[in-house]
């Protein structure tokens, strides 16, 4: 693992979180997009090396917002950097972690993402993102 890539943070209200996070940072959003396969919108704010992600619910489906309706709004996951994804959940598997989607997935920001249980890794959702060729 290379860095943190992002800390996910889920949002009720991607409206008003850009505009706290704005103001926190001093500086806007580089980028919002829509992931459909996760049924979330997402805004991108660098920070250092490593970046804020917020994720918004466009359905009541979505992971994001089943989390918020359990936990409220927060911290989600925090993803780490990659080189080789599919390495990287071998080892990772044979330390005993579970993986939650065998295959990457497209995720957002032109990357391929794998999910860790947070059962197996202190209760955090861990997200392994690589970037996408």
């Amino acid at each position: 693992m290379r860095k943190i890539e992002h800390i996910g943070i889920a949002v009720k209200d991607m409206q008003a979180a850009t505009q706290i996070y704005s103001a926190l940072l001093g500086y806007a959003h580089y980028k919002t997009e829509e992931v459909l396969g996760e049924g979330v919108n997402t805004a991108f704010f660098t920070c250092g090396e490593s970046k804020i992600e917020l994720l918004e619910a466009t359905n009541q489906d979505s992971a994001i917002a089943k989390f918020i309706a359990k936990k409220g709004e927060g911290v989600h996951h925090i993803a780490f950097a990659v080189d080789d994804i599919k390495a990287e959940v071998q080892r990772l598997e044979k330390q005993g972690f579970v993986v939650l989607n065998q295959e990457p997935k497209m995720g957002a920001d032109n990357k391929w993402v794998v999910f860790l249980h947070p059962k197996s890794s202190n209760g955090v959702l861990v997200e392994l993102c690589q970037e996408r060729n």
